[in-house]
């Protein structure tokens, strides 16, 4: 779950650097154009975590990508810190009496009133900008993109890829589930079924899939076939549009309406024999 816990604390920190009072104080201490080329950055950063979500399951290297983000988040947190605690210091100033304001100042960290600002944090915001724009550089290399810039079905196939060679153990879980999957077991009457895969997180449900997925066999017997995620956060639409566009051999089609996108999956489903494999949100991150 790397990615949920980045893109929270992205949303922080980008939420911090809109505040007005903060940047005042940017602009008064000449760091507001360090802080403003931060904030684009981090905003083109946020753009890949969607893809990253759904690649560090299968990609260490994301996943390293996501938790050395974090740390970097951290440290930028710190400074955005520096700059609101001076702009409360200002606001204070201004908004209390003569006698009202020694106190507040009493309350203020030493440390925060001692030096510039400029000269404090000047130095860090270039390495933490310097920092942020390597790791932004690393998404060609790790395959990370926007998620309206993916080709379609680029999400699923990232999602359902993994070389056989590197799971073991699970052959005989795998044909007694393919046989029912395939229906040679006789134990589905009706023109379709539901085949759950159960167990407590971490015993390899995701993989079993994926092996069941990719199999070759499996390619030949179903046609279309799509792999979604679906959170706590159950949104119908969404769902329904992330099925349509898996199978869909129309490109950039859109809906605005729930029940013309559905009319539009049964016409794909219509008289084929499908696959629909649906997954639980946090095995989607874990």
């Amino acid at each position: 779950m790397a990615e949920t816990l980045a893109n929270e604390l992205l949303k922080v920190l980008v939420k911090k650097m809109t505040d007005e009072a903060f940047k005042r104080v940017a602009r008064a201490h000449g760091i507001y154009n360090e802080l403003k080329e931060l904030k684009k950055t981090l905003s083109r950063i946020q753009d890949l975590l969607q893809d990253a979500s759904q690649k560090e399951v299968t990609h260490k290297s994301v996943k390293e990508w996501l938790n050395a983000l974090q740390h970097l988040a951290y440290d930028i947190d710190d400074v955005l810190d520096d700059v609101a605690t001076e702009a409360m210091h200002r606001e204070l100033t201004l908004q209390e009496p003569a006698a009202s304001t020694s106190m507040v100042r009493k309350l203020i960290p030493s440390c925060c009133t001692n030096f510039s600002l400029t000269h404090r944090l000047s130095p860090k915001l270039d390495s933490i900008n310097r920092d942020l724009e390597n790791l932004e550089k690393r998404k060609t290399d790790l395959g990370l993109l926007k998620i309206d810039e993916k080709p379609r079905n680029t999400s699923r196939r990232s999602e359902t890829s993994l070389p056989e060679r590197d799971v073991v153990g699970r052959e005989v879980e795998k044909q007694q589930l393919l046989k029912k999957l395939l229906g040679d077991d006789g134990s589905s009457q009706d023109n379709f079924s539901v085949l759950p895969i159960v167990g407590m997180g971490g015993v390899g449900k995701t993989t079993l899939a994926r092996l069941l997925y990719n199999d070759t066999k499996v390619q030949d017997h179903f046609e279309p076939k799509a792999w979604v995620c679906v959170s706590d956060d159950f949104n119908i639409f969404k769902i329904s549009n992330t099925i349509f566009q898996s199978v869909t051999t129309t490109k950039n089609e859109k809906f605005e309406d729930l029940d013309k996108l559905q009319i539009a999956i049964a016409e794909q489903f219509k008289g084929k024999r499908f696959l629909l494999v649906v997954r639980p949100f946090l095995s989607c991150v874990e």
